[in-house]
């Protein structure tokens, strides 16, 4: 609704309750109301979820449509990352927030810092969800309210075109409000635990949710050893949990991310259950490492599989864990990502070792000659070393080609000694590029960094440190902190104003009146920085 109409709508209502209301300002409830455009997470569901449809659409039209975001384990760094995305691009059009189950697990869980393991609490994630969007709409209400204080000035000066303008800016007001794609990990229990916070996360406000085929009590990070995945259709009935979880909250449009570890993941828990030759259970089964044997070499305890007549004992550790081929990782890939997209996945994520654009579109092409509008979410991860794997790509490309590599050591190409080369130069324009021709060879729809506010607040938090305890002291803030954020516009540079001191002003004028005592007087030393 615009914000005349809703002035007139309040006006009309105010004046129906015969002067009881009359001390009600209509406009002030405009604005208030403009202020709050989401009432529940529900509405941020369903609202995020329908922007998250029409960019799968554009990307299918357009592989140039593909969309990013970061990794957030606060709602203050996810405000000013959307804040800062507006301030620079003017837009928040295909900029999402990550919500990474590590940086839950090693930053908000009430243990302190665990592993990514799925030891943390599991409601810490639909709260991290709901404060995100807490300060999302905080950044909204602020913005606004600066354009409030400037509508009432140019009424003020008498400027009917800048008042109209100004009209017209709030009538067209973005939100920062933007999808979440939320990790659940492997659904923290079974599938009806995964369906129980499954909801949670979707009234918190989560659109899109991602789950792995890890089993939930071994579950590893992607990017560490001795992960397990489980049969198909143990993680399927857990797809389907968050499916109905969606349609019984009313978001139809929500979006699954299904994650395959199989890439990395040599062993399962349990031996998938097969009825007939070629069915999902078989498939999984015939990947694993077996031994053929006859009946008298059976021993106690043995688990056998018949295949064809022929009897197959898996080898199995002393960890009760059954072991995988070698080798078999990627044709286990594909077949996750397929079977996960017959059974109601939207998008795929394919959990690799490094970034490498063909080693992904060689599993993305197999999975697109079944389903053609396969698409990913990548992980652009922390924890692979860019520097050094881009470099080596770029080595191994210049050896095939028959280049002269003997100024390059492969191993030591991480060293600063080769940082102004033509091959570092070669390498961090790939890296530069990737999320482009990745997006178009390896069907890459959401390009995202699991870690990297995390790892940004580390660096900021040493380089203040190592100023401000040192020989700069508080030359070490001022330069390094204050005077930066002055000139670069920060809008946190006016903490005051951020945390929502001109909106608690603008409500006790509303409240009180003249009356009013406000804080934003000539005396606040916030006005040191207009």
């Amino acid at each position: 609704m615009a914000y005349q109409d809703h002035i007139i709508e309040m006006s009309q209502l105010v004046k129906s309750k015969g002067g009881t209301w009359d001390g009600i300002n209509p406009e002030a409830v405009a604005r208030m109301r403009l202020q709050n455009r989401f009432k529940t997470g529900l509405d941020i569901a369903r609202y995020t979820a329908d922007i998250m449809r029409a960019d799968m659409a554009a990307y299918d039209a357009d592989p140039a449509n593909y969309t990013q975001s970061l990794g957030c384990w606060h709602g203050f760094v996810a405000q000013q990352k959307l804040i800062s995305i507006k301030k620079h691009f003017g837009s928040t059009k295909q900029r999402y927030i990550y919500l990474s189950g590590w940086m839950v697990a090693a930053l908000r869980s009430d243990f302190g810092p665990l592993p990514d393991q799925s030891m943390h609490e599991k409601t810490s994630v639909p709260a991290l969800i709901e404060e995100i969007y807490t300060f999302l709409k905080q950044a909204d209400a602020r913005e606004l309210g600066g354009l409030y204080r400037d509508l009432d000035a140019a009424r003020e000066a008498g400027d009917k075109a800048k008042e109209q303008k100004l009209i017209d800016a709030i009538d067209g007001y973005e939100t920062h409000v933007v999808p979440i794609i939320a990790d659940i990990d492997a659904g923290f229990g079974n599938a009806e635990a995964t369906y129980l916070l499954a909801k949670k996360m979707i009234e918190a406000g989560a659109c899109a949710l991602q789950i792995e085929n890890q089993v939930s009590d071994e579950k590893q990070c992607g990017h560490q050893d001795g992960k397990v995945t489980v049969p198909h259709d143990d993680f399927l009935a857990k797809v389907r949990a968050v499916r109905y979880a969606f349609l019984e909250l009313g978001v139809d449009n929500g979006i699954i991310v299904t994650r395959t570890d199989s890439l990395g993941a040599g062993l399962t828990k349990q031996i998938a259950v097969s009825h007939e030759p070629g069915d999902i259970g078989d498939k999984y089964n015939s990947f694993l490492d077996c031994e053929e044997i006859a009946p008298a070499d059976m021993k106690n305890g043995d688990v056998v599989i018949n295949r064809g007549g022929k009897l197959l004992r898996p080898k199995r550790l002393p960890s009760n864990l059954f072991q995988f081929r070698e080798g078999t990782g990627a044709d286990r890939c594909v077949l996750d990502c397929i079977t996960s997209l017959q059974h109601g996945a939207d998008l795929l994520w394919i959990e690799t070792e490094k970034p490498h654009i063909e080693q992904i579109a060689s599993m993305v092409d197999r999975i697109r000659e079944v389903f053609p509008n396969a698409k990913l979410a990548y992980n652009n991860s922390p924890s692979f070393n860019w520097t050094l794997n881009f470099r080596q790509q770029v080595y191994d490309a210049w050896k095939a080609a028959g280049k002269d590599l003997s100024a390059y050591v492969r191993d030591g190409l991480m060293s600063v000694e080769y940082d102004a080369t033509e091959l570092a130069a070669e390498a961090d324009e790939r890296i530069r590029t990737f999320q482009r021709d990745s997006a178009k060879r390896s069907g890459i729809f959401h390009h995202l960094i699991t870690l990297p506010t995390y790892h940004t607040a580390a660096l900021s938090t040493d380089n203040l440190a190592k100023e401000y305890f040192g020989e700069m002291g508080m030359l070490g803030y001022v330069k390094g902190v204050q005077r930066q954020e002055i000139r670069q516009g920060i809008a946190c540079v006016k903490h005051q104003n951020m945390s929502g001191s001109d909106i608690g002003d603008d409500h006790k004028e509303y409240f009180a009146g003249e009356a009013a005592l406000k804080a934003g007087g000539a005396h606040n030393t916030m006005n040191q920085f207009a």
